[in-house]
Order: C-alpha cells, then structure tokens, then sequence
C-alpha cells in the first residue's frame, strides 16, 4: 500500500500564521518560522502553506519571506498565494519550493499553467478546488475572486488534470474549513472515482477517526490537517502538534 501523507496546512495572512472556521474570522496561531521548527523535530511528511491574502491583496509573494521558510523545512514545501507569472513559479522552486499550489490561477491565466507544466513537469504543481455547498442544489467549485466556474465539480477535476497538466489536486471544504467536524468524504470519494491524479483532502479534520475515514474509507492519497495541527483540542488554546504515525493505521 502506498505510504499516506499527512501534511500540516498552515494559512498565511502575510505577517503571521492564522486560522479560519469557514474561511472567515482569522485567528492569530504563530510564527511561521517556529511551527516550521516544530514540525521538523516532528518528521512530518510534509507541509503546505498558504497566503490566504496576497491573490486578495493583488500582490506578489513575498518571496525573502519564503526563502527563510522553505531553507528551514527539512521535509517537502508546499506554498501557494499570489503566484501569477511563470517567472513566479520559476523564483519558488529557486527558493526550494518542490510544489506550488494554484486556484485563482486557473481562472486568471490557466496557459500559464500549461507552461509550467510542460517545462517543470506536472507533479510540481498542486490544483486547489474550493468546494461549497449553494443554498440551492449540489456543491460545486467555488471562486472567491468572482469568476463563475461554469464546470462540475467532477468536470473541473477532469480540466484541471487533464487540460491543464495539473499534477495533484487539493478538495478543501468551504463549508468544512476550521469546524473539526469532519473531510467532506462524500466530494473526496466521487473525484477520486473520476480521475487518477492524487488528491489532498483538506478541511474538517478533527480527530484520528477522521484522518482514518478519509485515507482508508475513500482511499485519499494524503490528508491536510489545518486546525488539528495548530491546536491542542477544540477550543483549546494554540499548540504546534501532529498525530503518531502509529495512530493511523487502517483496521
């Protein structure tokens, strides 16, 4: 069986670490520098970190930012937010970024894309899908620039991976986001029935049990945890943490 990934998603607000219920009402949780520290002494699999504001704040990474964080991380580096322009692309993984992870992108400039794939392969470039539930009909990809994504969940998988050459794909929960209640399992286990890229599941992550259901009940190749690693327990106070290996193992 393939070795499945856990990977602390830690959110950037450009100053400081931070952490959302829904995406909204961000909460101060760190220094980004010291989680990473911490992780490292943990072995993580890997990491991932967003900028949830510089696509919003139309400004670039701050790439001397990034090059203390990436230089810090003994394991594989995920960041996106921000990252417009192939020359972007091409300065991250400079800086020791291994993947770069679009969403806004992909309605912006979807060509540039392409071209990242086609020269630094397709496994660098992670596909963030935002999915959320309408007050009328099924979930759906969701855009919060205000693009209308005019596919399916399932079709816009399928463009992302097989138009695009998006290697990987990250399913975050809207709806989910900051709850503890749970992986949107339903979403997770229709997009894994529909393509062959990897998929990330992200948001709603509470407990073992939920990271159990969502690697071994839909076969998820790797599971971003954002609040459980952040905090000790629900609405508890601020705490660097990641699970024991040994405490996810299928049944």
């Amino acid at each position: 069986m393939a070795l499945k990934r856990i990977i602390p998603c830690l959110l950037y607000d450009g100053s400081g670490l931070v952490k959302t219920v829904r995406f909204k009402n961000p909460s101060y949780v760190g220094d980004p520098i010291n989680a990473i520290k911490i992780y490292n002494d943990k072995e993580v699999d890997e990491l991932i970190l967003i900028d949830i504001n510089a696509s919003k704040q139309k400004r670039k990474p701050n790439f001397d930012k990034i090059a203390d964080m990436a230089s810090e991380a003994f394991m594989p580096f995920a960041y996106g937010g921000g990252v417009k322009t192939y020359e972007d692309f091409a300065t991250l993984f400079k800086l020791g970024v291994e993947k770069i992870i679009v969403n806004s992108l992909i309605q912006e400039n979807p060509e540039v894309i392409q071209k990242v794939s086609a020269n630094y392969g397709a496994q660098a470039i992670v596909g963030c899908i935002d999915v959320k539930k309408p007050f009328f009909g099924a979930k759906t990809p969701y855009s919060y620039i205000g693009h209308k994504i005019k596919y399916s969940l399932i079709e816009y998988a399928s463009y992302l991976t097989k138009e695009l050459g998006i290697g990987e794909l990250m399913i975050q929960s809207a709806d989910n986001d900051g709850t503890w209640e749970g992986y949107d399992t339903e979403v997770t286990s229709a997009i894994l029935n529909s393509i062959e890229a990897p998929i990330i599941a992200c948001g709603g992550c509470g407990s073992i049990s939920d990271l159990k259901k969502i690697l071994y009940d839909t076969n998820a190749n790797a599971a971003a945890i954002g609040s459980m690693a952040v905090y000790s327990k629900k609405g508890m106070g601020v705490l660097i943490n990641f699970p024991q290996r040994s405490e996810i193992i299928a049944e």
